[in-house]
């Protein structure tokens, strides 16, 4: 199960408890106990995220990340295509010509 994270200071789905610092969590399809699982992955990572002694919200990546870590396009991600994840820019078909 992949999941997108994107900070959020108005909406938090979840928060670093060391930081504080809020993020959106944007699902794959899953069951209530394999999001409740995840979760605890996810509060894993983020703590993680300051085993260099930042405690600062500076040592989270500023922009959308997936987890577990995903080397594509965050807006390509199966958590954010399947979680709803507004703002993809879409390109529009172009009209096929008849001939």
């Amino acid at each position: 199960m992949q999941v997108l994270l994107k900070h959020s200071e108005e909406k938090k789905d979840i928060e670093c408890s060391v930081c504080k610092q809020g993020f959106r969590i944007y699902w794959e399809r899953s069951s209530a106990s394999e999001r409740e699982t995840m979760r605890a992955i996810v509060q894993g990572e983020l703590i993680r995220h300051h085993d260099n002694a930042d405690k600062s919200a500076d040592a989270h990546p500023k922009k959308p990340f997936n987890l577990p870590e995903w080397s594509g396009d965050h807006q390509f991600s199966g958590a954010a295509l399947l979680g709803g994840l507004s703002g993809l820019r879409r390109v529009a078909p172009t009209p096929r010509q008849h001939r």
